[in-house]
C-alpha cells in the first residue's frame, strides 16, 4: 500500500481521532509536525481532506492503523475499552514511550501490553466535543504527566497547552477519577453540559456522589480532604461549564460509554473496602439503561 502522506519519524503521534484527540493534534500541529492515527484508512482519508477544529480548518497528517509512520512518542486518546488495541498500534510506530491521557485507570493494562517500554498514564482536563462534523474546544484545562515523560510535557507546553510532569501522579489520577465519577454519569443521565450540574436540583446528587466516593478514594491514596474534594469537583464543573462530558457525547451518539472503566472500577475498590456506595450503584444502573436505549 502506498503511504498517503509523506512517511517520516514524527516527534509525537496521537492515537485516537475523536474530539479530544483532534483538539490536541490541532494545537500541536500549529507549532510542529504531529501524526494522527484514526480507526481506519477511510477515516484517515476523511480527516486529511479537512476537519474544522475550534473554527479553523485542520488538515492533519492522518494515518490508518495499517499505514503507520514512526514516532518518538505516542499519546493514547481512545476509549478505555480500546486501550490494548491502541497500545499495540502505538508500539508499531517504534516510540520511546507510550502515554495514556484516557479516563479511568488503565496504566496496568497499558504496561502489560508495552512490556519493558516506558508506559504510563497521565490526566487531562482539556475539553472538546463534536458538533456534527466539527470539533468544538470547551474550556482550557491542565495536563499532568508521569515522571519520564518530560519531553512530551515540553511538546505540549510549546503548543500552548498547560502541561507539566507531576511527581504525585497516582494521587492526581485518583483526583481525576473523582471528577469523572461525579460529573460524567450525571451529565449523561440528565443530558446537560457540565455547568448545569451545579444547579440546586442536580447539585444534591453531585455532592452525594462526591461524599460517597471520597472515603474510598482517600483510602486508595487521594490527597484531597473532603472539603477540598467537593470544592475541586465544583471548580471543574464551573471551568468546563460549556463542555459536553464524554459520557454524554456517547449516550447522544448511541455509543457504548466508559461507565465500567469509571464507576465500575470504583465499585471494585468500594467492595474491597466494604464501603456502601448506593448512589454510585444506582448511577451505574441508570447509565447502563441509557446505553441500551
Amino acid at each position: 500500500m502506498m503511504p498517503t502522506v509523506q512517511a517520516r519519524r514524527y516527534p509525537l503521534a496521537i492515537v485516537g481521532a475523536g474530539a479530544l484527540g483532534l483538539n490536541f493534534a490541532a494545537r500541536l500541529a500549529a507549532v510542529g509536525p504531529v501524526a494522527v492515527v484514526a480507526r481506519s484508512a477511510a477515516r484517515a482519508a476523511e480527516l486529511r481532506a479537512g476537519v474544522t477544529v475550534g473554527g479553523q480548518l485542520f488538515r492533519p497528517d492522518a494515518f490508518g492503523p495499517d499505514d503507520l509512520p514512526e514516532a518518538e512518542w505516542a499519546i493514547l486518546l481512545v476509549k478505555t475499552y480500546d486501550t490494548a488495541s491502541a497500545a499495540r498500534t502505538a508500539l508499531a510506530m517504534q516510540p520511546r514511550g507510550v502515554l495514556s491521557l484516557q479516563n479511568g485507570l488503565v496504566e496496568a493494562e497499558l504496561r502489560g501490553v508495552c512490556g519493558g517500554l516506558p508506559a504510563g498514564q497521565g490526566i487531562t482536563t482539556e475539553g472538546a466535543f463534536r458538533e456534527g462534523a466539527r470539533v468544538a474546544p470547551s474550556g482550557a484545562g491542565e495536563t499532568l504527566l508521569p515522571p519520564g515523560f518530560e519531553a512530551v510535557a515540553g511538546l505540549l507546553a510549546a503548543a500552548g497547552l498547560s502541561a507539566r510532569v507531576e511527581p504525585e501522579i497516582a494521587a492526581a489520577r485518583l483526583a481525576k477519577l473523582l471528577m469523572n465519577l461525579a460529573i460524567n454519569p450525571l451529565a449523561a443521565i440528565f443530558r446537560v453540559n457540565n455547568g448545569a450540574l451545579l444547579e440546586p436540583s442536580r447539585r444534591r446528587l453531585l455532592d452525594a456522589l462526591v461524599a460517597e466516593a471520597w472515603p474510598v478514594l482517600r483510602a486508595e491514596g487521594l490527597l484531597l480532604d473532603e472539603a477540598a474534594a467537593h470544592a475541586r469537583v465544583a471548580a471543574v464543573a464551573t471551568a468546563t461549564g460549556a463542555n459536553r462530558a464524554s459520557m454524554l457525547q456517547d449516550v447522544l451518539a448511541g455509543r457504548r460509554t466508559e461507565i465500567d472503566a469509571i464507576t465500575g472500577a470504583f465499585l471494585v475498590m468500594a467492595d474491597a473496602q466494604g464501603a456502601p456506595v448506593p448512589t454510585h450503584r444506582a448511577v451505574l444502573r441508570l447509565v447502563k439503561l441509557l446505553e441500551g436505549a
